[in-house]
C-alpha cells in the first residue's frame, strides 16, 4: 500500500488512530501544601484530610482526551521532602515538560519559599531550546483563610510576571475548585 502524503488517505482515520503524547508534569513545593490531595482529585477525583507524607516520589497517571484525534497521558511527578534527597532531585525532574508550584495560602513560609523551589526547577530542567519549562503557581486551600501577599490579585500576578509563572490559581482539592482549569492551562502551554 502506498503512503499516502499528508492530507491524503480515505480522511476516516481508524478508531486506534488518535496521536499520544505522554507529557512528564512536576508537583513541588513546600510539605503540607495539598500537593497529594491535589494530584488525587485531579487524577481519582477524591479527597481525603489523611495522607501520608510523601517519601521519595509518586507518580500518577491522568488521561486525557484533549480533542478528536489528540490523548495525552499526564504522568504527574509528586515530589517530596527534597531536602532530605539532595542531589537526587536533578533525576526526578529529568525531561520534565511542565511544573507545578504549590503552596498554601494559610502558610506564609510556604509562599516565600516559592522562590526557592522556581530557582531550583529552572537550575535543573529546560526546554531543549534552554528556556524554563512552564511552570503554573497554585495557592492551594484557598477554601480557608488567606494571609500574605494572595489576598491580591494584582501583586500576585506581578510576581507571577516577574518571576516567570505562566499564571496562577487559587486552587482547593477539598472543593475541588480549579484543579482541572489549571492543569488544562498548564497542558495548553506544554
Amino acid at each position: 500500500p502506498q503512503a499516502s502524503g499528508p492530507g491524503g488517505g480515505s480522511g476516516s482515520a481508524g478508531q486506534g488512530e488518535k496521536r499520544e503524547h505522554l507529557y512528564k508534569v512536576l508537583v513541588i513545593g513546600e510539605l503540607g501544601t495539598g500537593k497529594t490531595s491535589i494530584i488525587k482529585r485531579y487524577v481519582h477525583q477524591f479527597f481525603s484530610q489523611h495522607y501520608r507524607a510523601t517519601i521519595g516520589v509518586d507518580f500518577a497517571l491522568k488521561v486525557i482526551n484533549w480533542d478528536a484525534d489528540t490523548l495525552i497521558r499526564l504522568q504527574l511527578w509528586d515530589i517530596a521532602g527534597q531536602e532530605r534527597f539532595g542531589n537526587m532531585t536533578r533525576v526526578y525532574y529529568k525531561e520534565a515538560v511542565g511544573c507545578f508550584i504549590v503552596f498554601d495560602v494559610t502558610r506564609t513560609s510556604t509562599f516565600d519559599a516559592v522562590q526557592k523551589w522556581k530557582n531550583d526547577l529552572d537550575s535543573k530542567v529546560q526546554l531543549a531550546d534552554g528556556s524554563p519549562i512552564p511552570c503554573v503557581l497554585l495557592a492551594n486551600k484557598c477554601d480557608q483563610s488567606k494571609e500574605g501577599m494572595v489576598t491580591s490579585q494584582t501583586q500576585m500576578e506581578e510576581f507571577c510576571r516577574e518571576r516567570g509563572f505562566i499564571t496562577w490559581f487559587e486552587t482547593s482539592a477539598k472543593e475541588n475548585i480549579n484543579i482541572d482549569e489549571s492543569a488544562r492551562c498548564l497542558v495548553s502551554k506544554v
